[in-house]
């Protein structure tokens, strides 16, 4: 294990250590659990069970349990861990009775959702369906959604932190918006889910993440210009550099799902993420300025009439509910992020 993530693993059990013990001697049921979301709920988890000595039973749904095993053989091969091939639409459910269930399943694909999205949305639609019924089923008490900031559709101008309380939403006649219909339609099956038994469904709105396990050749731009400046080559912003984002990183995200898993009221949405907000401009200018070797920055798109288009959450709600606060800064999250990169590709070089 590097050593960035020994050190965020410290952090979340530094904060969250009075959290666990609702665990002991349970059975949890994770869907999505080999993304990045999925990595770091076990990363969390088993580091818990084991060092408080929970003995919980953790059990994953995979469509690919080998290459689980390729990209964490630590967590896969961990004795507490079961993993279920299947997929989150159909899978068989597993023998058995589980206290928790966490949906992570279906994370953010802007190829996914421009190609295919019908796909897109059936599978966030029935795997949430699929996994609400087992949820029901198994006699889980809680369950936490992974939903997203996605839900709020284009963010106005005049906002500068959107709050749960916000009444917009994506258009339902773009097929862009399949990834935030589906989110929304989610949502929904969750309070059916709640009215009609006694599961108690928590939803965290996720909004954008850094740090270890991110994909750094997707459509996250953190991690595009990261993967840039660790081939030494220019970071390239694709538009003009105006939108603004903020990034909770993901020690953070970690802390902040298990509270709300744990104690966050059901049925009440939860914004996840920083207010820190930053232009993509500015964010590949701290990429490149906070990195060495330090590399150029090259911004192709000429500058926008408009507003510039925002994407940042309120988080009162979780702070003054929860006690919640982000304790890394964009700093911190570029530099520890390129850390287990650079470690991860050299560790790969020398299996090659």
């Amino acid at each position: 294990m590097s050593q960035p993530l020994h050190d965020d693993l410290d952090h979340c059990m530094k904060c969250t250590g009075d959290l666990w013990d609702e665990l002991r001697g349970q059975r949890v049921f994770i869907t999505g659990a080999t993304g990045f979301f999925g990595c770091w709920l076990l990363e969390t988890l088993l580091r818990a069970n084991r060092e408080l000595q929970l003995d919980v039973q953790v059990t994953i749904l995979s469509r690919n349990p080998d290459g689980m095993a390729k990209k964490a053989p630590h967590l896969a091969g961990d004795a507490a861990l079961r993993i279920l091939k299947g997929d989150v639409r159909d899978f068989e459910f597993p023998q058995g009775s589980f206290s928790h269930v966490i949906h992570a399943a279906a994370e953010a694909s802007v190829e996914l959702n421009t190609q295919q999205p019908s796909l897109m949305f059936d599978t966030i639609v029935e795997g949430t369906r699929r996994t609400l019924e087992f949820a029901q089923q198994t006699e889980a008490r809680k369950f936490l959604f992974l939903s997203s900031g996605a839900v709020y559709g284009t963010q106005p101008a005049e906002v500068s932190h959107v709050s749960e309380e916000s009444s917009s939403g994506p258009n339902p006649l773009d097929p862009a918006s399949a990834y935030a219909e589906g989110k929304r339609a989610a949502e929904l099956l969750c309070a059916l889910a709640a009215k009609s038994s006694t599961l108690e469904p928590k939803i965290a709105r996720c909004f954008a993440f850094a740090g270890p396990y991110m994909k750094l050749d997707a459509h996250f731009a953190i991690g595009n210009f990261i993967r840039d400046q660790l081939r030494g080559q220019t970071i390239r912003v694709s538009g003009d550099g105006t939108a603004l984002r903020s990034y909770m990183y993901a020690a953070d995200l970690m802390v902040w799902l298990w509270t709300i898993l744990f104690r966050g009221a059901p049925m009440r949405a939860y914004n996840v993420g920083s207010e820190q907000a930053v232009s993509i401009r500015e964010l590949a200018y701290a990429v490149s300025e906070v990195l060495t070797p330090r590399v150029g920055v090259e911004v192709l798109g000429k500058p926008g009439t408009g507003a510039a288009q925002r994407y940042v959450p309120s988080t009162a709600r979780a702070r003054q509910e929860l006690g919640l606060s982000c304790t890394f800064g964009l700093q911190d999250a570029i530099l520890r992020t390129q850390e287990w990169a650079r470690k991860t590709e050299l560790a790969l070089e020398d299996a090659r």
